[in-house]
């Protein structure tokens, strides 16, 4: 029996924490640490087992998506308040006028979440359509008009306007989707003549009208959709360096060809004015997010805004996000656009559905590309080229169709199989659909004894 106590002595001994004599007094000794790059691998590993949970892009697009546009509104008060009240307008004129696209595009994003992928490309058709019958109407006179030079919007009364070529990109994407997926359906897209037409044909038809009213940045975006489309469809590399040989001659001949465009090119890195202050844009928006420092001057203290930076709340409202919130501001708009093109990406890889995966990376093309393009011209490292900051910048014919686009990424997200099952484990519990009510739910817990009385 003592052997025995002994050795339970030992054993349970050997499970207690080591302990130090310390003062005359037991102390617990802390266990050992691991070390620091098992914990760096461990939150690697727990960040990458989350990325590939089945509702981890659905969350990734919709919550980046809305908090960019929310983000968007707040900045888009700010900085277009002397603006409108130059115009002799309520500083709160833009605002509101944003906030009733916002509002519309809403709806669009829940329609398009909630749709079906085959009525998408029942809309593809009657989309590009009625976007090329918009088009045409843009060129004839008395019915089109020109802003800052560009002949691309019609008036639709009152305070309102349209521009049809941002409508174009949605319906290029959806119209080449719908016909890459038949087409692979047929096994067709071997033969480059099919890959080609009709879609590069359609394609510079919608590029040749864009031209016509002189709005060279959305033609540079609908030009990079074509290219991404190419892209997933497998286009070999000697196609698609032919097809971008050609998009880039005639790039050059339309640049060269406009002072306008020249002088733009030419303000690449610029920080003086220039003579005849041609670089007034360019340089008054890198001085704007040179004055935000880390934290910025503070939500509408701006200064470029009084005047000094034109298009504030447009094409440069990046550049009025740096000031008044400070490299955190800008820093945290680039990590929302790179959350949604990273999940728009793993959708189009995802799937199997090839209108999907085309539609999908049309979509995020569309979206990452327009983005680039607007902050590379803030920043002096791209010509101007006078494109909204997707969901971000101030205009409703830019947002409607942007916030319907997000709403298809939304749509084939849902779609994937693993998270559809995960969507429908995710009934609600106290609810009819569910079968299982609170009152059910307590009858089936019997009473245990409390021992009071």
């Amino acid at each position: 029996m003592g052997a025995g106590l002994a050795l339970r002595g030992r054993t349970a001994g050997a499970r207690r924490p080591p302990t130090a004599l310390k003062g005359g007094r037991l102390r617990r000794v802390p266990a050992p640490r691991p070390p620091r790059g098992s914990t760096v691998r461990g939150w690697y590993e727990r960040a990458r087992r989350a990325w590939d949970r089945p509702l981890t892009a659905y969350y990734v697009i919709l919550g980046a998506s809305l908090l960019i546009t929310v983000l968007g509104l707040v900045m888009v008060y700010s900085a277009s308040q002397i603006k409108a009240l130059e115009l002799s307008l309520s500083d709160t004129y833009f605002f509101r006028k944003q906030f009733l696209a916002a509002a519309i595009g809403t709806g669009l994003l829940l329609f398009a979440s909630r749709v079906p992928a085959n009525l998408h490309r029942a809309l593809a058709y009657p989309l590009l359509v009625g976007t090329v019958f918009l088009m045409v109407l843009v060129q004839i006179p008395g019915i089109g008009h020109s802003v800052n030079g560009n002949q691309n919007w019609i008036y639709l009364g009152g305070p309102f306007q349209l521009q049809p070529s941002e409508f174009g990109k949605l319906a290029l994407i959806l119209w080449g989707a719908d016909l890459l997926a038949r087409k692979q359906g047929k096994r067709l897209l071997t033969q480059w003549k099919h890959m080609l037409v009709p879609l590069v044909p359609v394609a510079f038809l919608l590029l040749g009208l864009i031209m016509l009213g002189g709005d060279m940045g959305t033609a540079i975006i609908l030009t990079a959709i074509l290219f991404g489309l190419l892209w997933l469809a497998g286009a070999p590399t000697r196609m698609f360096v032919g097809v971008l040989t050609v998009a880039a001659a005639i790039g050059v001949m339309l640049i060269r060809t406009s002072d306008n465009r020249m002088a733009r090119l030419a303000c690449i890195g610029a920080t003086e004015p220039g003579p005849g202050d041609s670089c007034w844009q360019a340089v008054h928006g890198i001085y704007a997010l040179a004055s935000g420092g880390w934290f910025g001057s503070g939500l509408g203290a701006s200064v470029e805004k009084w005047g000094q930076l034109p298009e504030p709340h447009t094409d440069f409202i990046f550049a009025i996000t740096g000031e008044e919130l400070g490299l955190a501001g800008t820093l945290s708009v680039l990590a929302l656009f790179a959350a949604l093109g990273y999940a728009g990406i793993r959708v189009a890889g995802r799937t199997e559905d090839p209108f999907v995966r085309y539609a999908a990376g049309g979509v995020t093309t569309w979206i990452t590309a327009q983005a680039v393009v607007n902050i590379g011209a803030v920043l002096g490292l791209l010509p101007i080229a006078g494109v909204p900051l997707p969901l971000f910048s101030y205009g409703g014919s830019a947002l409607l169709p942007t916030m319907f686009a997000v709403g298809l990424l939304i749509a084939f997200a849902r779609e994937e199989p693993a998270a559809r099952a995960a969507l429908a484990m995710r009934q609600p519990v106290f609810g009819k659909k569910a079968g299982v009510s609170w009152k059910s739910m307590r009858r089936r817990v019997k009473k245990r004894p409390s021992g009071e009385r």
